[in-house]
């Protein structure tokens, strides 16, 4: 695994997201997204590199929200990368 974007952005956590019988655990960056450009949510660069941005000056249910909706995404990612 590999985790992009770390110096402008600091790991909150990590979220565990099971397909069968893997676990994989992806990381929570929070960072100002505002000033970066980016997005918030779940992100994939290739197949290695992978995890979930939040915005560092959201307040907390909004960050909430945005792993929740993102950690779908991280499950529906890795469904297609272990089961196809």
């Amino acid at each position: 695994m590999r985790v992009t974007d770390q110096a402008e952005g600091r790991i909150v956590g990590h979220v565990q997201v099971k397909v069968a019988s893997q676990v994989v655990s992806v990381p929570v960056q929070a960072l100002p997204l505002a000033e970066t450009g980016l997005e918030g949510g779940f992100f994939a660069e290739g197949r290695e590199a992978f995890g979930i941005r939040v915005d560092s000056g959201a307040p907390e249910a909004e960050q909430r929200k945005v792993i929740e909706s993102a950690t779908v995404e991280a499950a529906k990612f890795f469904s297609r990368k272990f089961l196809n």
